[in-house]
């Protein structure tokens, strides 16, 4: 396909994708499914070989929420069955990290329910930020906290986290019809804020809650615009008890469609697939391997993962290697602050990215990329409903239970 050809070749050379042209990777069919996979998995290893870097998730405050998120177990007035408990203490939320650091994760990421931390919140978490960085050399920390106030991004950074994630979650456009206690806006705001404060930027989306293929280019390219290193790819996990409980839109196909779209729009930004992995990609969790980067390992928030043990094999199946604690997740010219980390990183246009020049006229007289054109929505039909893959965490942080890591 000339498409999937002129997207590795921007793939490799960090270029912008047109709108057409990341719209019509999520319109291709399922028998050019494994082409498409192909041509993503191409970008994946030049700028990541076949490493998967491990992500370990600690609730460190779980339920009582007073947000309205409506694709979130935790939200107001959600009559999910999850585990409600108030902030761990220092050591409890270490000893919960420790877990899933023996499994072979490198980084931890601390997560809380809440609309954003007061500077009380801000100084419980640092104290366990410490615990964590004492007590496992090299370790990365992420803290996901909600909307942060001015200074405490900063306050963080000092106590020793090395990232942040706050996902936007959807497209501007459709924000409104899933949230109406914060906007799209204060989201972005705190990604910024976690940005000038010298943090590493984690910002993803949520996949599967009815929006369209427009919606899911829009958020991909609001992302690519604010450019975190880490793009956390979420599909919808349908707790019921909340408003999203009947919205099963996925297929494992279409999820692999929405990474390897992710991937073209991304190229050398780690791509992260984070919860209901094993919701709807199932069995074809391997070939999403090729797509992206990096996994969370055992257990998420308020739902449970796949046995750690079985993430481990699946990675060896796959032929790809989990990711060291000595070795650079992102490459070099990202590592090194070389992303589109400021304006003068950034000011080129034309559709070049992080500086670089327009992709010139190819020399070989080829024509552009012929992108198909769909007469009917993209938008995959609602999958067998499958409650009974969704499992409320029992385990791990905040119970007396040994945690799945």
């Amino acid at each position: 396909m000339d498409l999937l050809n002129t997207l590795v070749e921007k793939g490799l050379r960090r270029e912008l994708p047109t709108r057409e042209e990341a719209l019509a990777v999520l319109a291709t069919s399922d028998d050019d499914l494994l082409d498409v996979v192909a041509a993503a998995g191409k970008v994946r290893r030049h700028w990541f070989g076949r490493r998967v870097k491990l992500n370990y998730l600690v609730n460190l405050k779980s339920g009582l929420c007073p947000e309205d998120c409506s694709y979130c177990s935790q939200r107001l007035g959600s009559t999910a069955g999850i585990l409600k408990y108030t902030w761990l203490k220092p050591d409890e939320a270490s000893k919960a990290a420790a877990a899933g650091l023996a499994g072979g994760a490198k980084r931890v990421c601390l997560v809380a329910s809440g609309r954003g931390p007061t500077d009380r919140d801000v100084d419980r978490v640092s104290d366990t930020i410490k615990a964590i960085k004492d007590q496992n050399e090299g370790v990365e920390v992420c803290a996901c906290l909600g909307l942060l106030s001015d200074g405490q991004a900063e306050r963080l950074r000092e106590a020793g986290a090395d990232a942040y994630n706050h996902n936007l979650n959807t497209s501007e456009a459709t924000y409104g019809d899933i949230t109406t206690t914060h906007t799209y806006a204060d989201r972005v705001d705190t990604v910024q804020k976690a940005h000038a404060a010298g943090l590493s930027a984690c910002s993803g989306l949520i996949a599967g809650m009815g929006e369209s293929d427009e919606d899911l280019v829009d958020v991909v390219y609001s992302l690519r615009e604010l450019d975190p290193d880490s793009v956390p790819v979420n599909f919808l996990i349908p707790f019921e008890g909340t408003p999203l409980a009947k919205e099963w839109h996925l297929t494992p196909q279409r999820c692999l469609r929405i990474l390897a779209m992710v991937r073209f729009v991304c190229p050398d930004v780690e791509v992260r697939i984070a919860g209901g992995r094993e919701v709807h990609l199932r069995t074809m969790q391997p070939l999403a391997l090729h797509l992206a980067n990096s996994i969370f390992l055992g257990d998420y928030l308020t739902s449970e993962g796949q046995a750690g043990k079985a993430d481990l094999e699946m990675i060896a199946d796959a032929g790809f290697e989990v990711e060291g604690a000595d070795e650079v997740t992102l490459p070099e010219h990202r590592a090194a602050g070389g992303g589109c980390g400021s304006e003068s990183a950034c000011g080129s246009e034309g559709g070049g990215v992080c500086g670089s020049a327009p992709a010139p006229a190819s020399s070989s007289g080829e024509q552009p990329a012929q992108v198909p054109q769909s007469s009917q929505s993209s938008q995959a039909d609602p999958g067998q409903v499958r409650t009974d893959l969704v499992a409320v965490r029992r385990r791990g942080a905040g119970t007396d239970l040994a945690p799945n890591a």
